[in-house]
């Protein structure tokens, strides 16, 4: 997960959500296990994520 967060950019006060084929897959299990067991016709492993503000983080609230 350290290595998708990096490549995306993604903040570190937002959690980051996997999905394979719409659901979240174990977090104990590899990705050549989860590849195996999910992957396309294509050969391909559909993964798609969602990042979400976490933590208690709020962004700043401006006021004039």
């Amino acid at each position: 997960m350290w290595i998708i967060r990096k490549r995306i950019q993604l903040p570190s006060e937002k959690g980051m959500f996997l999905f394979v084929d719409k659901t979240v897959p174990q977090s104990s299990i590899t990705m050549g296990q989860l590849y195996e067991k999910e992957k396309d016709e294509d050969g391909f492993l559909y993964v798609a994520y969602n990042g979400e503000n976490t933590f208690g983080f709020q962004d700043a609230i401006k006021t004039p």
